[in-house]
């Protein structure tokens, strides 16, 4: 019903209306946007003046009038039955709509703010509540519907010929519906809005508090809600390395084999929390797509949320030492790189030790030094099998593996050497700028 003509000082319902308005900004309520410029009526004054006096008898009837609309709500909309909805809250609601949107009727200008107060306010409660746009806004129109009839209704009681006079008020009328109805979808909206970025939010930070392990016991509950992750869950960590991939980060890759999983992207890492269940993250590991120019570690299994966080850094390691972009290390099959990553300086002493004649080699004889006592170890020390994959012969081999040999004052036959020659070789690979 948007407002008409009209000059008398507002009623206290005017007064009740802004005070409650402030309390909901107190409350933190988005901000009601500022109100359009009104339609000027076109109801001439003996339309204006029968609408007056049907309103005025429409404010005697609020109650009785709130009855019919919210037995109407509950009757067309089922949502108004749930036992999320307060039947009492409901019916203040109603009540306060009604009266605001009846004075509109009769105090234009001084009713106008107080009834948008209410209309943005039960937008955004009912927003809060999760209630359904389309029943909060039916149920607005029913309101509107019953004023409209019980309008008519009256007028007709008055003036038979009268009433019809009402037609020339109609625009008005629905000129104020849907002001009103566009004022609850835009406060709906907005705390729409707020409610999904505050859910993002605490989503956030309960993922970041679990793997950086400021988690406390007293968050596992909520943890539990928020992320849909048991406390006491098996689960397996994925860390992604993204900074080698180009311009932004990688959308992650979908991870298989596992169940629930939840992602947090940081600047050049992000991390995957992955509840296994009965999977192995050898699984979960073989089926990861890592994205081309990426890496991933993959964290042995836990138990808990409260293991999350060791997970994490086990993963971490994991991606550390992981040899090739495009592939994903599981910490179990890497423990030798993890442990030379796991201390960088004592790594490169060791390299320097085992390799730093080689390295001081002109390059194109250090790299195939390099590849061959590679190719060896790969091949478990049978110089025939490394001599297939560098399609060389085995006397070649075993001729570079002396001079290896002659240059470090190595001795292959000794397993310390093999060992130390191993990790020297994971240092100088995952260690090189």
């Amino acid at each position: 019903m948007h407002p008409v003509t009209g000059s008398r000082a507002a009623g206290p319902a005017a007064a009740r209306s802004a005070s409650r308005l402030s309390a909901d900004r107190a409350r933190g309520l988005p901000r009601m946007p500022a109100a359009r410029p009104p339609i000027r009526s076109r109801a001439d004054p003996e339309a204006i003046a029968l609408l007056h006096r049907t309103a005025r008898v429409l404010i005697d009837e609020l109650p009785r009038l709130t009855d019919e609309v919210v037995a109407l709500m509950r009757e067309r909309e089922p949502v108004y039955n749930s036992a999320s909805i307060d039947p009492q809250e409901l019916w203040r609601d109603v009540n306060d709509s009604l009266s605001n949107n009846v004075r509109s009727l009769l105090y234009p200008k001084e009713t106008r703010e107080p009834a948008r107060s209410v209309s943005w306010r039960i937008g955004a409660d009912r927003a809060a509540q999760g209630l359904p746009l389309d029943a909060l806004l039916h149920g607005f129109r029913i309101g509107c519907t019953v004023v409209w009839d019980e309008l008519v209704e009256t007028a007709s009681r008055e003036d038979p010929v009268g009433a019809r006079g009402l037609v020339h008020v109609a625009s008005d009328i629905w000129h104020f519906v849907d002001e009103h109805c566009t004022l609850v979808s835009e406060a709906y909206h907005e705390v729409g809005r707020q409610l999904a970025w505050h859910r993002e939010n605490r989503f956030r930070i309960i993922i970041e508090a679990l793997l950086d392990g400021t988690a406390r016991v007293s968050d596992f509950p909520e943890a539990e809600e928020v992320l849909g992750l048991p406390e006491q869950g098996r689960y397996a960590v994925v860390a992604l390395d993204h900074t080698g991939s180009g311009p932004g980060a990688p959308r992650p890759p979908e991870i298989h084999g596992g169940g629930r999983t939840v992602w947090h992207t940081g600047e050049s890492t992000a991390h995957a929390i992955v509840l296994l269940g009965d999977v192995h993250p050898r699984e979960m590991a073989r089926a990861l797509t890592v994205p081309p120019g990426a890496r991933a570690g993959v964290s042995p299994a836990v138990t808990g949320l409260a293991s999350v966080n060791a997970a994490r850094l086990l993963a971490d390691t994991a991606l550390r030492a992981c040899p090739a972009t495009g592939e994903a290390a599981l910490l179990e099959e890497h423990y030798p790189e993890a442990l030379v990553v796991s201390s960088p300086d004592l790594a490169a002493a060791l390299a320097d030790r085992m390799l730093g004649p080689v390295l001081a080699l002109e390059p194109a004889d250090r790299d195939v030094l390099l590849t061959t006592l590679t190719a060896w170890l790969d091949a478990d020390g049978s110089a025939r099998e490394a001599g297939r994959a560098l399609f060389c012969h085995r006397n070649t081999v075993l001729n570079r593996l002396r001079r290896y040999e002659q240059l470090t004052g190595r001795t292959l036959h000794r397993p310390r050497d093999v060992v130390e020659l191993s990790l020297a070789l994971a240092a100088h690979g995952l260690l090189s700028p």
